[in-house]
């Protein structure tokens, strides 16, 4: 029987900044419109938390039962490590996508009925994640998928059940939010390649090896400056704060640029998750100051 603290930890606390991170950003919008609406925003980050959590799990369930984890680096795999069973895990993944969708259906009663497919879709990517037989994550599309789901989706949605309209400055804020959650999954799987490769996961940064990846890495920080700007250009001058993120984001891209690996990247996810969260609290707290 796995610990509470076990299953904590196994829930991965470090990426939820990919959850919440994009919620505050696509609210920060609906305010900047005078549209935001706070028990939205709140059901929305219930949605986002639960899917977050959802997929941790069911990660955890999926690579443990194909033997991914057994050789891992990176922090506690309930089933890897053999400390809950596959069937616990994965009921915890189910559970965690049910609160989401209860959440999610809440918001799409009050809002439209094609947010429900919307919500389907998103359970069903979290899931094949690296479920079922062909998993994308082992395909190399894990990357792409987070962006569209962790970015475009949960930003451009946030906003959208609070105002019914998605602005331009939702696109930007989704682009830089979808940016530092793929940048998170590049650490991660950048950190695995050995481990992957040998069981037979195709991430990307397998396919494309580890010094593209550190690249891919560099690039997917710079993005969200370049959004700021746009925003800061179109929308408000204050939104620049956001520009926060840079303070943890800098001394993670100095570890991946001088080569560390292993171990050694494990704080790299840290910071590249409070970057994100940064992110988005900057843009949230820089459009109530610019109103």
């Amino acid at each position: 029987m796995a610990t509470p603290a076990q299953w904590l930890e196994g829930a991965r606390p470090r990426t939820l900044p990919a959850a919440i991170a994009p919620v505050l950003a696509g609210t920060a919008v609906a305010s900047l419109h005078h549209h935001a609406v706070a028990w939205k925003a709140l059901l929305a980050m219930v949605v986002a938390l639960a899917l977050q959590v959802g997929v941790n799990y069911a990660n955890d369930y999926s690579d443990g039962v194909r033997g991914t984890d057994a050789d891992r680096v990176g922090p506690l795999r309930l089933v890897g490590s053999g400390s809950a069973s596959a069937a616990h895990v994965k009921r915890a993944a189910f559970a965690a996508f049910g609160v989401g969708a209860v959440a999610g259906l809440v918001l799409a009663t009050t809002t439209d009925w094609w947010l429900v497919a919307v919500g389907a879709v998103s359970i069903v990517a979290a899931w094949f994640y690296t479920g079922g037989k062909r998993p994308y994550g082992y395909a190399g599309l894990g990357e792409v998928m987070v962006f569209v789901f962790f970015g475009l989706v949960a930003v451009l949605g946030t906003t959208y059940v609070q105002m019914r309209e998605v602005p331009l400055a939702s696109w930007y804020a989704a682009i830089g939010v979808g940016a530092l959650a793929c940048a998170i999954l590049v650490a991660n799987n950048l950190r695995d390649i050995p481990t992957d490769r040998e069981a037979g996961k195709h991430t990307l940064a397998v396919r494309l090896g580890d010094a593209r990846t550190r690249y891919l890495y560099l690039f997917l920080l710079v993005v969200p400056t370049i959004t700021l700007v746009g925003l800061s250009l179109t929308s408000t001058r204050s939104a620049a704060l956001g520009l926060a993120y840079l303070l943890p984001a800098l001394p993670a891209i100095r570890v991946v640029r001088q080569g560390a690996d292993g171990h050694g990247l494990i704080p790299v996810l840290q910071k590249t998750g409070v970057a994100e969260l940064v992110y988005g609290l900057g843009l949230f707290l820089g459009v109530l100051i610019g109103r």
